[in-house]
């Protein structure tokens, strides 16, 4: 069973980045452009929010079943085991706070600029954040 949540967390990953940065380019070309903030524009967002909400829950399904996880707390000098243990979870769950605060700002926001900024700001913060906390030697 771990196996599996392991290959869907990495799976899954792909997806999701790919709705985060398509929210924050089309959100960067709707404030630039200064178009209307249509459906198809919330369902951009939408989506992006809900892969990386999935993608939480199945992490931290993950982190919580994990043989590594458990062990790995004690070891704070390995670079590696750090990232895996506690920098990974840690940031991507401000980053995904961030991009639902951008959800939740986008909302809010009276004018079209003002809801395309939310979303560029806060989902291309977080999307910076959890590409900087991606473990890359175990994903390649």
């Amino acid at each position: 069973m771990y196996h599996f949540i392991q290959k869907f967390h990495s799976g899954w990953a792909y997806l999701a980045l790919l709705l985060l940065v398509f929210a924050v380019v089309n959100s960067f070309m709707g404030m630039s452009s200064k178009r209307e903030f249509t459906a198809k524009d919330r369902k951009i967002a939408l989506f992006g929010l809900i892969a990386t909400h999935v993608q939480l829950l199945v992490g931290l399904i993950l982190y919580f079943v994990s043989p590594l996880g458990h062990a790995l707390l004690g070891e704070m000098k390995d670079s590696a085991a750090r990232l895996t243990s506690l920098e990974h979870p840690l940031i991507n769950i401000i980053a995904i706070v961030l991009i639902t605060i951008g959800w939740s700002k986008h909302k809010k926001g009276e004018t079209n600029t003002a809801k395309f900024k939310s979303i560029a700001v806060f989902y291309g913060i977080g999307l910076l954040l959890i590409l900087s906390r991606i473990p890359w030697k175990m994903w390649f």
